[in-house]
């Protein structure tokens, strides 16, 4: 039988558990990171990339929900289990609106948790394969909605969650010009308090990863999708 395998980020500060679990999943074929503060997690997630992150809630530093925000607006490819003590409704609800991909209650069969993270690691692959299999049949530049995620030609761009935000916006609606209080508004919603020259320096971003000059400057205005760009770039 073949073990399973993958980078797992384990972030748990009580010893012992941390100890026989991150056991359990060597034993399993994973390769482990166990840290006990989110802090260091958070760090640990800006340099390497792991395939899920089994989470404690209530740990030193940064919380595990502050990780889980990380892993939902920078770690895309990063599947997410918060493992806690904590079985209020309130904070199961809040674990999943912020895309945990389970909530596993302590104590736990470390079996159990095992199952879960091997069922959670196969749907995605199984996912990613019958994605890959479509992309490979997209031409020019194609966003992956369910994933906020941005591909050309079958390969991903590498941009953050603000930048993939700004150009759904202007990908979507490539016959109107966006204002920069538009574009605020569609990516930060009204939590947004600062200047609005902001969303220039997303689009110089962009424009750096994106491989076509397709985010058009309407002067006086704001900023348009050009779609002409897109074309001539394939001809």
């Amino acid at each position: 039988m073949k073990l399973p395998s993958g980078k797992v980020l384990f972030l748990e500060d009580e010893p012992t558990i941390r100890e026989v679990l991150t056991e359990y999943m060597l034993i399993s074929g994973y390769e482990v990171t166990a840290v006990e503060r989110g802090d260091s997690a958070i760090s640990l997630l800006k340099k390497h990339n792991y395939n899920i992150a089994v989470l404690d809630i209530m740990v030193p530093g940064a919380s595990g929900f502050e990780v889980l925000k990380y892993i939902k607006n920078h770690c895309h490819n990063t599947a997410a289990i918060m493992l806690t003590a904590l079985e209020d409704e309130k904070t199961q609800v809040e674990a999943f609106n912020l895309y945990a991909d389970d909530y596993v209650i302590k104590p736990v069969s470390p079996i159990i948790l095992l199952k879960r993270m091997e069922t959670i690691l196969r749907r995605i692959s199984l996912g990613q394969k019958e994605q890959n299999s479509g992309m490979e049949q997209q031409k020019g530049l194609y966003l992956q909605e369910e994933a906020y995620c941005a591909y050309y030609q079958g390969r991903k761009l590498p941009l953050t969650l603000s930048e993939y935000l700004l150009l759904r916006t202007l990908y979507k609606e490539p016959n109107q010009v966006f204002t920069r209080e538009q574009l605020i508004l569609n990516i930060f919603n009204e939590d947004y308090i600062g200047n609005d020259r902001i969303i220039d320096a997303h689009v110089k971003n962009l424009r750096k990863k994106l491989p076509v000059p397709c985010i058009k400057t309407v002067i006086g205005i704001g900023y348009q999708y050009n779609k002409e760009a897109e074309k001539e770039v394939q001809q």
